[in-house]
């Protein structure tokens, strides 16, 4: 009888601090200021493409500052550096509250990206996959999970929030929050054990390195910049697209809440599949879900059928993420993972940051949303075509030693 791979007890409490920091942080930062679009307009007067530059700026602030926080990271620990990010995004959650002209949210959101999101997304998904020796795609898929709550979450709650503070009131009650839950979450996160052996072995029969490391990167990269053009269509704009069929900002915001609640459940189904048929073909079955069904939101205008249409639009779009993330874990050697993922990632927020700016500045010119969902659709067929051709190369025939 085989003896089952001893593996840490923490590293459970690793992926559920690291899912709620996740939750809160990610859900501000990459979709939070979907809830605000529209009562912006409504106060300050500007157009929607210039609001959604805002979520812009922190996405690409975010994508700049991994490649700086995840080689820090790895040479300060996990923990100081998520509590330095924490420090800074809640603070600057809070100085948005006192801010009435566009450039100063651009300026403000940027450095939140760089010094607050970056030094919290990329570490932490690197502790996840380092404390587990095997089975990390549904550990990744958990923590991941936390993520797709917080972008349903942050959003959800920012409009009762707007409705009962105003929006100054509703950024600072979220910097506040921030400050006093992720602090104390970020305090349990530990450097993982030195593993033995065993571990080492284990861990090595689960990696497929067949395809070189640079080629990986560059395909990866291409991959994901088109993926996320396509995921972060809707999920910054789906709740403006309910608004503008008529419904309440609580209404469209409990759509996308819910379509986020059905995606926790979607990224552990991905994880474990991941686990089972492979990352590369769990990652394409989710991508191609994401795309058959995008462009549907639009032809949708009662609010029951949003509610039905994003819980099935939910759960396969939210295992792109994990398919990425347990993909490059798989693809890449141990000695230059993290290296791949900031890079990878990097891509993944420009691509988000595309997808929003995108929605916006095709609604202020055409009047409605039709052409920044058939951009998203496209988007997503070119990432299959893609990621396809390194799927073919993982697969070709391999010498089989006597």
């Amino acid at each position: 009888m085989t003896t089952p791979l001893p593996q840490p007890g923490y590293r459970w409490v690793i992926v559920v601090a690291s899912a709620l920091i996740l939750a809160v942080s990610m859900g501000a930062i990459v979709n939070g200021m979907s809830a605000f679009i529209v009562p912006m307009q409504d106060q300050f007067g500007w157009p929607r493409g210039q609001i959604a530059l805002v979520n812009f700026a922190g996405i690409v602030g975010l994508a700049l500052g991994g490649l700086v926080m995840g080689p820090l990271s790895d040479s300060k620990g996990t923990r100081p550096v998520v509590m330095f990010g924490v420090t800074v995004l809640g603070l600057c959650y809070m100085a948005a509250a006192f801010m009435s002209v566009l450039w100063q949210f651009y300026l403000l959101f940027f450095i939140a990206g760089f010094f607050g999101a970056a030094a919290i997304f990329p570490p932490v998904m690197a502790a996840v996959g380092n404390w587990f020796f095997v089975g990390a795609g549904m550990a990744i898929g958990i923590a991941s999970a936390g993520q797709a709550l917080g972008q349903g979450g942050v959003p959800f709650v920012s409009s009762f929030l707007i409705k009962s503070f105003g929006i100054s009131g509703a950024f600072g009650a979220t910097g506040v929050f921030m400050l006093v839950t992720l602090l104390p979450l970020g305090l349990l996160l530990r450097q993982p054990p030195v593993a033995g052996a065993a571990q080492l072995k284990a861990s090595a029969a689960e990696e497929d390195t067949v395809v070189p490391t640079k080629t990986v990167i560059v395909t990866m990269s291409a991959a994901i910049i088109l993926c996320c053009t396509c995921m972060s269509t809707p999920l910054m704009h789906l709740v403006p697209l309910i608004q503008d069929r008529g419904f309440a900002a609580e209404d469209a915001g409990g759509v996308i809440f819910v379509m986020l609640l059905v995606a926790i459940l979607g990224r552990l189904a991905f994880g474990k599949l991941a686990d089972v048929v492979g990352a590369l073909p769990a990652y394409m079955t989710a991508t191609a879900w994401m795309t058959l069904l995008v462009f549907g939101f639009i032809y949708i205008d009662r609010l029951s059928t949003f509610y039905v249409y994003a819980i099935i639009y939910g759960f396969g779009y939210a295992g792109v993420m994990t398919g990425v993330l347990v993909s490059l874990r798989v693809l890449t050697p141990p000695s230059r993972r993290a290296s791949a993922l900031g890079i990878v990632t990097m891509f993944g927020w420009f691509g988000h940051a595309i997808g929003g700016y995108q929605g916006g500045a095709l609604y202020d010119l055409t009047g409605n949303y039709t052409a920044a969902y058939a951009v998203a659709a496209v988007a997503g067929v070119l990432n299959l075509i893609i990621v396809s051709t390194l799927l073919r190369k993982t697969r070709r025939p391999q010498a089989v030693p006597a």
